[in-house]
């Protein structure tokens, strides 16, 4: 990689760190290719990013961004993982790195805040954006076809007396 292409991969980086709702650091160290691969295209499912990148040209990257502060955690056999939705990338990660014991979550970041291992893990035991959406017009429907029921049983009520009388007069 000639200083032209770090230059770019770098600039690349930094618009999508200071894009990003939130950037998970792990330790990739015996992962296959195979299994880098399934991570990643879990990952985009959910609307992130996995990248490799060199620890040093991912430590440039990160100047002048709210994630600055987490710089130390890339040592070693590092990958990044990012998304714009805060819970999307510690999500996929956590459960990834359930099922393969060779991912090991290092921290990350949220904006400013400085996240750990289990910071990582309690963001991504939280809702995500869109089932958060979810619930909300849940909440909103709720009320409204409540309504509606109530509304409809005195119509049905009176027309259940109604069939009842038609019933008696034409027995009598």
């Amino acid at each position: 990689m000639d200083r032209a292409e770090k230059r770019e991969l770098i600039d690349a980086l930094n618009a999508s760190f200071k894009g990003a709702g939130v950037i998970v650091v792990s330790h990739y160290q015996g992962l296959t290719v195979a299994d880098l691969q399934a991570y990643r295209a879990r990952m985009k499912e959910a609307g992130g990013k996995v990248k490799v990148a060199k620890n040093r040209l991912a430590k440039l990257a990160l100047q002048g961004t709210d994630a600055e502060h987490i710089a130390d955690l890339f040592t070693g056999p590092t990958v990044i993982a990012y998304s714009a939705d805060p819970v999307a990338a510690s999500k996929v990660t956590v459960d990834y790195a359930k099922i393969n014991d060779k991912l090991v979550v290092l921290g990350g970041a949220m904006g400013t805040t400085n996240l750990d291992a289990n910071g990582v893990k309690a963001l991504a035991s939280l809702p995500s954006l869109d089932e958060l959406r979810a619930k909300l017009l849940g909440m909103i429907n709720t009320p409204a076809t409540r309504i509606a029921g109530v509304l409809q049983a005195p119509a049905g009520q009176l027309a259940r007396v109604f069939g009842a009388y038609a019933k008696k007069d034409e027995a009598a």
